[in-house]
């Protein structure tokens, strides 16, 4: 799983590779879940301080299943530096299932909200 984040365009790309794990939904969460969790630990290692959280327990007025990537200080001073990474269409498609359809170097886009 290659993860590119573009700040300036207001995308994440996440591109498969061979040997990226499958996702599953489970009883409590969707397969995009586990996918949105990937993303995190890759965006980690790429140096940015993020976490991966529930939208209704930030008091987003959406469902309490959508989840998001976003950064950790959400109410810092400078707003620059906040943002967040989730699936726009999540009612219509869950990303984890789409990734796991994907063919090796085919890629998925998330929205990136400043």
């Amino acid at each position: 799983m290659i993860v590119f984040l573009d700040l300036e365009k207001n995308i994440c790309t996440v591109t498969k590779e061979s040997g990226d794990k499958k996702f599953y939904r489970s009883e409590w969460a969707l397969a995009e879940s586990g996918f949105l969790h990937q993303v995190k630990l890759a965006l980690i290692e790429q140096g940015f301080d993020v976490i991966k959280k529930r939208m209704w327990k930030d008091g987003n007025l959406v469902d309490d299943i959508q989840q998001y990537v976003r950064t950790r200080k959400w109410t810092s001073k400078d707003a620059s530096n906040e943002w967040a990474i989730y699936n726009s269409n999540w009612a219509i498609y869950d990303l984890g299932e789409q990734f796991n359809e994907l063919d090796v170097g085919k890629l998925i886009s998330l929205e990136v909200l400043h």
